[in-house]
């Protein structure tokens, strides 16, 4: 379902982002295309504004966060009323430090800019971890390659997506 549908009616779509193209390819191959809401020109950019966008509460977003841990990317996937806890990462993976990466470091390592990063169709060898706090929903929404764009899906669906490296990974 797209915010843009116009109810039967053909209408010319937008040109769609290659991230977002990535997304839906992704998505088709695994049944799971009918979660993909595409805001248009409306931002889901923050925690809040996506929420608003979707009718949920601000927990069920799932912000995809890039850490580099002792000199190597890992993606967080962290409840939207939750932090990342560098910690709990740190400790969880056995290294000494973890900070946030910087805009090309989420670019290179995900494939993706920062305010779209999604969790599909991520590069072969990335680790993902996914805040143990998503596991109180039922509904979870995460980006979907653009500012604009979303996936609605099952949470256990994300959760076998992404591996089952659920942990406790947020304050």
């Amino acid at each position: 379902m797209s915010a843009t549908d116009t109810g039967g009616a053909t209408a010319p779509r937008p040109r769609e982002s290659r991230s977002l193209a990535r997304v839906r390819e992704f998505l088709v191959e695994r049944g799971l295309a009918d979660g993909l809401i595409d805001f248009g020109e409306r931002s889901t950019k923050t925690c809040e504004l996506a929420a608003e966008a979707v009718g949920c509460e601000v927990g069920q977003i799932v912000k995809s966060l890039v850490f580099v841990a002792d000199g190597s990317p890992v993606m967080a996937l962290v409840a939207g009323d939750r932090r990342g806890d560098t910690e709990a990462i740190a400790a969880l993976l056995g290294v000494r430090r973890v900070g946030f990466a910087d805009a090309e470091t989420v670019r290179s390592a995900t494939g993706y800019a920062i305010g779209g990063v999604s969790p599909y169709d991520l590069p072969e060898g990335l680790t993902v971890l996914v805040d143990r706090s998503l596991e109180r929903f039922d509904t979870l929404y995460t980006a979907a390659g653009t500012p604009s764009s979303m996936v609605c899906i099952d949470a256990g669906t994300l959760f076998a997506l992404m591996g089952g490296h659920v942990a406790p990974i947020s304050r």
